[in-house]
């Protein structure tokens, strides 16, 4: 079980999808949200890759206005749902089906931007040079907006794609987040 740690689910416990899924651990979901905690109130959130749907709940259970999830895998989808009613914050979110990065088009057409971007895709097998582009190209981040990525330590992304510069890395254990503006 996954729990939230902030906000007004603060102390919920969600679950994870029986899936190959890879939750955010809770204290690096802790130390990404004390990084991103002034942009959240408000925010437009995406949460990519999201399994369990936990960095989205924690974002709209923090202030965001809004966030959309996105998973290739029922199970996941099925769990977010789920996590969502048992939050209260499914008025706030919308969750899509699709695989990434081939479907951002979706997303770009059916969504506004996103003030946060949040990916976690598996470790193993990413392009991420190529998602980061494809991110950049669908313009899914607003001016001003960050997009942020899970990666293994000691993986080296980009340091600029599309328009997008990596400024921050944060490191928690074995997953590294690089913060990209």
């Amino acid at each position: 079980m996954i729990r939230v740690v902030a906000g007004t689910a603060r102390g919920l416990l969600i679950e994870a999808p029986a899936s190959d899924a890879r939750p955010t651990l809770n204290r690096a979901r802790e130390a990404l949200f004390s990084i991103l905690h002034s942009r959240i109130e408000g925010a437009r959130f995406a949460d990519f890759f999201a399994g369990s749907g936990a960095n989205g709940i924690e974002a709209l259970s923090r202030g965001a206005e809004y966030c959309a999830f996105v998973d290739s895998d029922t199970r996941a989808i099925h769990t977010i749902g789920r996590n969502l009613f048992h939050t209260k914050l499914g008025h706030k979110a919308r969750s899509y089906q699709l695989t990434l990065p081939q479907s951002l088009g979706v997303i770009a057409t059916k969504e506004a931007r996103f003030d946060i971007v949040f990916c976690d895709p598996p470790f193993e097998g990413v392009d991420y040079e190529a998602l980061l582009s494809q991110i950049a190209e669908k313009k899914l981040v607003t001016t001003g907006g960050v997009l942020v990525v899970e990666h293994e330590d000691p993986t080296e992304l980009p340091q600029a794609v599309g328009g997008l510069t990596r400024g921050r890395v944060a490191q928690y254990g074995r997953v590294a987040f690089s913060f990209y503006t």
